[in-house]
């Protein structure tokens, strides 16, 4: 088990701004296609599967590996973004490579 700060913890909740069942229908979506539908828990980057299982466990089961893509998915989110993650259009692939980790720019910040 991973001791994850409260500043990691907080700071992946806020980046990461869409639900685990958007993400998971993100990323059946993104690769939908004839060879995906026959397996469709392979589909999506193996990031974005990180952050969806992570986003389905509690703070006291975050593994050492778990804190290592949270950590690199909040800077590439804040690569990608301004840090107010105010509502931004941007090219359809820039948003849909964002997404593909739990990131949707269109969606209003909490």
């Amino acid at each position: 088990m991973a001791d994850v700060d409260d500043e990691l913890w907080n700071e992946f909740h806020r980046v990461v701004n869409m639900t685990s069942r958007e993400l998971g229908d993100w990323l059946r979506t993104r690769d939908a296609g004839e060879d995906a539908e026959q397996f469709p828990d392979r589909t999506g980057t193996p990031t974005g599967h990180d952050v969806l299982a992570i986003l389905g466990k509690r703070r006291h089961d975050i593994t050492d590996q778990d804190a290592h893509v949270m950590r690199r998915v909040v800077e590439r989110v804040h690569e990608q973004r301004r840090d107010d993650l105010e509502p931004t259009a941007g090219q359809a692939a820039w948003r849909h490579k964002l997404m593909s980790i739990g990131h949707d720019p269109l969606k209003p910040a909490d």
